[in-house]
């Protein structure tokens, strides 16, 4: 967002074509716009916000959410094996990708936080516990330190 200057000409804007006459401006892809121009081309949410991105392409201006849903790479969930639309948040352990809610032990459905220890075994979303009694099932137990 840019403070006109009083004693800058008026800025066509690239969204209505009028003169923008406002105290404030956008300019976004070396154009200028009226703060209610700017706007997502499918779901017309206003792309002026502080902090908010926009992204191009095929000549549309779009917001995050259609951006990735018209143009990302959706998959399936590791987990659930349901389709994960591109525009939601995931997480991922190797090339494996799952749904926030699926992301949990997958033998006891502890759910993980913020810097808890998960482990990936035969493909499986392990908890610390289920992993080391896996292990000292199989005649390995892990290494104290």
């Amino acid at each position: 967002m840019l403070s006109v200057q009083p004693d800058a000409k008026p800025k066509g804007c690239a969204g209505c074509s009028r003169k923008i006459k406002d105290r404030y401006l956008l300019k976004a892809l070396d154009k200028y716009w009226h703060e209610d121009c700017l706007k997502c081309a499918c779901c017309d949410c206003r792309l002026g916000e502080v902090g908010s991105t926009l992204y191009t392409k095929a000549n549309l201006i779009l917001c995050r959410r259609d951006y990735l849903r018209l143009f990302g790479v959706t998959g399936n969930c590791a987990a659930c094996s349901k389709l994960i639309p591109a525009f939601e948040m995931v997480m991922r352990a190797k090339d494996n990708v799952y749904h926030l809610d699926c992301f949990a032990c997958q033998l006891c459905n502890q759910r993980f936080c913020v810097g808890d220890k998960f482990f990936l075994k035969n493909n499986m979303i392990l908890c610390q516990t289920d992993y080391e009694e896996g292990l000292i099932k199989e005649g390995y137990a892990p290494q104290v330190r």
